[in-house]
C-alpha cells in the first residue's frame, strides 16, 4: 500500500519533512480560521493609522489605507491556498488522463500526445499565463483555471512513464487474461499503483501555483484589490519600501513559509516512498 506503517515511520523520522507538514497544517488552520482569528476585517480602513509600524494594536503594522496587515495576510492565506489547490487539481486531472492514455495505449495516441506536450513545453509557462490572462481578464477563478490548464505537461510525462512500467507487470497481464476492459485496468489496476509519484508532484505543484499567483498579483493582473492577496500586498510594499518595510517583509515571509512548507513536505513524501532508501 502507498501509505503503510513503514511509510509513516520513515516520514516521521525525517525531521525536515515533519517541519514541512507542520507548516502546511498551520497554513490550513490559518486559512480556515482567518475570519475568526483575524483581529480586524481585512478591508477595515483606519485613516488615523496610515502606515503605522508594528504595535500592540496592529502587530504587523498597517498599510497605506490604515488596514491591518496581519488581518490581510491571514485572509490572503485562503486566497493563495485556494488558487494552489484548484490549479493543481485541474492540472493533475488533465495530466492523469492524457498520461494514462499515452502510456497504456502507446502507438499513435502516444505520439500525438507527446508531440503536443513538447509543443506546450516550448512556451515559457509564466509568459503563456500572462498572455492568456490578458485576454480573459484578471479574476481569481480565471487565474485558477489558467494556471491549471498551462501546467499539466509535467504530470502527463510522469503518469506516462509510470504506466509504461506498470502495464508490463504480472497483475496487469492477469487482469487482461480475465477479460477486464481497458477502463477497468487503467483506473482500478494501474492508476492506484502510480499514485505515489503523482501525489509528490501535486504537493510540489501547489507551491509553484502559489508562487505564480503571487507573481501575477504583484504585477497587477492577479487577484484584484480590495481582495487581499500576498502578491498585491507586496506591490503596495514595493511602492513604500523606504518608509514602511513591514508591507514587504511580512507578506514575503508568508509566501516563503508556504512555498518552503510544501516543498519540504513533497520531498519528505518522495523520500519516504523511495524503495531504494528502505
Amino acid at each position: 500500500m502507498m501509505f503503510s506503517g513503514d511509510f509513516t515511520r520513515r516520514f516521521l523520522r525525517n525531521r525536515i519533512a515533519v517541519a514541512g507538514l507542520c507548516a502546511v497544517v498551520l497554513l490550513f488552520a490559518v486559512a480556515l480560521l482567518a475570519g475568526t482569528i483575524a483581529p480586524y476585517p481585512p478591508d477595515d480602513i483606519d485613516t488615523s493609522n496610515i502606515l503605522a509600524p508594528p504595535t500592540r494594536e496592529h502587530l504587523l503594522g498597517t498599510d497605506i489605507l490604515g488596514r491591518d496587515v496581519l488581518s490581510r495576510i491571514l485572509h490572503g492565506a485562503s486566497v493563495s491556498l485556494s488558487v494552489g489547490f484548484v490549479a493543481v487539481g485541474i492540472s493533475s486531472l488533465i495530466g492523469i488522463i492524457l498520461g494514462a492514455v499515452s502510456g497504456y495505449y502507446s502507438g499513435w495516441p502516444d505520439r500525438i500526445i507527446m508531440r503536443f506536450v513538447d509543443i506546450m513545453l516550448c512556451f515559457p509557462s509564466f509568459f503563456l499565463i500572462l498572455a492568456v490572462i490578458a485576454f480573459v481578464g484578471p479574476s481569481i477563478w480565471n487565474i485558477m483555471i489558467v494556471i491549471g490548464v498551462t501546467s499539466w505537461m509535467g504530470v502527463t510525462r510522469l503518469v506516462r512513464a509510470e504506466f509504461l512500467s506498470i502495464r508490463e507487470r504480472d497483475f496487469v497481464t492477469a487482469a487482461v487474461s480475465q477479460g477486464a476492459g481497458d477502463v477497468r485496468i487503467i483506473f482500478l489496476h494501474i492508476l492506484p499503483n502510480a499514485m505515489a509519484p503523482i501525489l509528490v508532484a501535486a504537493t510540489l505543484g501547489i507551491a509553484s501555483a502559489v508562487l505564480v499567483e503571487s507573481g501575477l498579483s504583484f504585477l497587477g493582473i492577479g487577484v484584484q484589490p480590495p481582495d487581499p492577496s500576498w502578491g498585491n500586498m507586496l506591490t503596495e510594499g514595493k511602492d513604500n519600501i523606504e518608509i514602511a518595510w513591514w508591507l514587504s517583509v511580512f507578506p514575503g515571509l508568508a509566501i516563503l513559509i508556504t512555498v518552503m512548507g510544501y516543498n519540504l513536505l513533497g520531498e519528505g513524501i518522495r523520500d519516504s516512498l523511495d524503495p531504494r532508501l528502505r
